[in-house]
């Protein structure tokens, strides 16, 4: 794992920002330590194949369980992120290097050693290149496709915000089976906790997907406790299934350091349980909805059962 602390050298942005209070988790927010055989050989592939995995450089609390099933999400285009939005842990700054040609190549080879039925690529924002690493989200997604033809792709992508529109239909023409960007939060928390990009960009990009391919499943998330309201949460979901959103996960934000966001308040169990059944009401096919709830949480599960309800809706089961 990543040491979480803040070194100036990884978040020189928040170095100087005044410390946020972190509160005390409650019982339901806690997990094991890594750690087992299965999570020992995920980390050995990892290291072997020279690859980043957004699991270890955001911190996230089912690292372990994931890594012992051998579920890893690698984080592509290196791991240091244009961007600063006041949630994320993964390092933020100007990238040292060029995109690398041969990770696809190394990612695939991972995939394959891992045996993985569904796979989450995921990757740092981009704003140097000029198609926002469009061309490398296609050209890992068709790697893998030769080296592991029956494992199930899902992506999760920048906004590409800075690019030209042309640039999405790139990634979408590579074919990947779900085409996630989280919206992360509220329209109304966006200038504090994510900055860099427009909420109604984001919207229209998972809209455009749908557009270009409407058989593609979209998916996207938000994270709560970050000082949203049950209404503006409401309204994302309606936001959401206007641009044919397919699939919404809801988790509870939980804050990397002292640096960074504040923890408003911790969200509980029945609270996301009335989140998933207003989803499920608004006509999305899937929800996840827990405490513990992150984009690639339990995904290859999820998309066999997003697959199924779509069987469903159309009368094909």
């Amino acid at each position: 794992m990543r040491d979480l602390k803040i070194p100036e050298q990884r978040h020189p942005e928040k170095a100087r920002k005044p410390d946020n209070a972190q509160p005390k988790k409650p019982d339901w927010i806690r997990v094991r330590a890594p750690g087992g055989a299965g999570y020992a050989d995920t980390h050995k592939i990892m290291r072997e194949h020279g690859l980043v995995t957004v699991c270890e450089e955001a911190g996230c609390p089912n690292v372990g369980e994931c890594w012992n099933q051998g579920h890893a999400t690698m984080m592509i285009m290196g791991e240091v992120c244009t961007r600063a939005c006041s949630f994320c842990n993964i390092a933020t700054g100007k990238p040292p290097e060029a995109l690398d040609v041969f990770e696809p190549g190394r990612v695939a080879d991972a995939v394959k050693k891992l045996g993985l039925n569904h796979v989450v690529i995921t990757s740092v924002d981009r704003d140097d290149v000029e198609d926002g690493g469009a061309e490398h989200f296609a050209q890992t997604i068709r790697a893998i496709r030769r080296q592991a033809p029956d494992t199930t792709i899902e992506i999760l992508t920048p906004d590409f915000l800075k690019c030209a529109p042309e640039v999405l239909e790139i990634v979408v023409k590579a074919k990947p089976d779900v085409f996630n960007h989280n919206l992360e939060t509220v329209p109304g928390l966006y200038p504090e906790v994510r900055a860099g990009a427009r909420y109604f960009h984001s919207l229209r990009l998972l809209q455009r997907v749908k557009e270009l391919d409407p058989t593609m499943f979209t998916k996207s998330g938000i994270m709560v406790g970050l000082g949203e309201n049950e209404l503006a949460v409401r309204q994302v979901m309606d936001d959401m299934r206007a641009a044919d959103v397919d699939f919404l996960t809801i988790g509870q934000y939980l804050q990397p350091t002292p640096k960074h966001h504040a923890v408003e308040r911790f969200v509980t169990p029945e609270e996301f349980k009335s989140y998933e059944k207003a989803a499920y009401g608004k006509g999305f096919l899937m929800v996840s909805a827990t405490p513990l709830t992150r984009s690639s949480y339990h995904a290859g599960d999820d998309f066999a059962q997003l697959r199924d309800a779509r069987l469903t809706k159309h009368g094909q089961a």
